[in-house]
């Protein structure tokens, strides 16, 4: 039965009238998305850490009835000393040691020892290095005159990067005021998630992916920021037992390079280099080398440990969601990569599970010879 003209224009303008509410709903997303995205890096962060604390707010809440607000609050407190009493020592050694640094280059006393001659028989760089080596040694600012183009650059690069870095730790203290707020309404907050993810995957599946996206965070914050943190004071420490100059510095690049999920080594074997070139083979440079060596190698031992620990999902998932999010998205993809790839895990494989049983007819044709 075809339809009638009167019946065709009701569909037109039943179309119609579903096209301009799609239109109008695609406008109020945009704007409200353009809105929102200055402060969407901040509101992430704080996501973040709420998360990662909330175990430490919900374990005192136990304790302590009726006083969420307050929990939350002495938690960020003590985070807030935890961060800025390193952050304010690292601060004021690596000044000293540009102003110490400084007062050497103007008194004109420092000065580099020539290479040894066993150096330019080093294979393929041996030549080379000698000769940078021993005109370092003899006319350090010829040398210097020679490469000031490229040590500007490098300087405004490392402006740029100290800027940067002070602009990221404002942010991460304001998202770490924003994460108290979020865990003293922690309750709510997961409610409000399992009701978002429900209204996404389905009842059955709301609550499931709430969990694992909130133990996929955990575990990368304990597996990648934990170990790194531990990385550098197991470094730190012996730099800093060494004398080694610029100690604090190069612990917080060992952290850097930790997150970043690069190997430590990378700092690690040219302090060795430096202490053996400097100090000569003996015991106490064999011992510190050793445990330098060691502990940059720690995380490969600690990452099986604490990754994937308390995830639904293989501890490769996590990793590789981890270095991907990281290398596409900075810091945050580093959290974000883990939780998209581990719930694209989960849902791909229940929907290789949930296929449809064969009918009883089937079943029997295929028993039959």
């Amino acid at each position: 039965m075809l339809p009638t003209p009167t019946t065709q224009k009701l569909w037109s303008r039943e179309l119609l009238d579903v096209l301009i509410r799609a239109g109008l709903v695609a406008v109020l997303a945009v704007f409200c998305f353009r809105i929102f995205v200055p402060f969407l890096n901040l509101m992430v962060w704080a996501l973040i850490l709420a998360i990662t604390l909330y175990p430490l707010q919900a374990r005192l809440a136990r304790r302590f009835t009726n006083k969420n607000g307050l929990i939350a609050t002495l938690i960020i407190v003590v985070a807030f000393g935890v961060i800025l009493v390193p952050t304010y020592l690292l601060g004021v050694a690596v000044a000293e040691s540009i102003e110490h640094a400084m007062s050497i280059f103007k008194s004109g006393s420092f000065r580099i020892p020539p290479p040894a001659e066993s150096v330019s028989s080093w294979p393929v760089v041996g030549q080379r290095v000698y000769d940078f080596w021993a005109q370092a040694s003899t006319d350090l600012t010829g040398l210097a005159q020679r490469f000031a183009p490229q040590l500007k650059g490098a300087g405004l690069a490392l402006l740029g990067t100290v800027t940067g870095l002070g602009a990221g730790l404002l942010i991460f203290f304001v998202a770490l005021i924003v994460a108290g707020i979020f865990m003293a309404h922690g309750e709510k907050g997961h409610n409000s998630a399992v009701l978002i993810a429900s209204r996404i995957s389905g009842p059955e599946n709301g609550s499931q992916i709430t969990d694992l996206c909130t133990s996929t965070v955990r575990a990368v914050a304990q597996g990648v920021v934990g170990i790194a943190f531990i990385q550098m004071l197991l470094i730190g420490v012996a730099f800093i037992v060494k004398g080694i100059p610029g100690a604090g510095l190069l612990a917080l690049a060992v952290l850097l390079i930790g997150i970043m999920q690069l190997p430590a080594t990378l700092i690690t074997i040219p302090v060795i280099i430096f202490v053996i070139v400097t100090e000569g083979a003996n015991t106490a440079t064999i011992i510190f080398s050793v445990y330098v060596f060691v502990a940059g190698l720690a995380d490969n031992v600690l990452k099986p440990l604490l990754l994937g620990r308390g995830v639904a999902v293989p501890m490769p998932v996590v990793l590789i969601g981890a270095l991907g999010g990281m290398v596409t998205g900075g810091v945050i993809g580093l959290f974000i990569g883990p939780v998209m790839l581990a719930v694209g895990y989960q849902l791909f494989w229940r929907w290789v599970r949930d296929q449809p049983e064969p009918e009883p007819q089937q079943c029997q044709r295929q028993q039959q010879p």
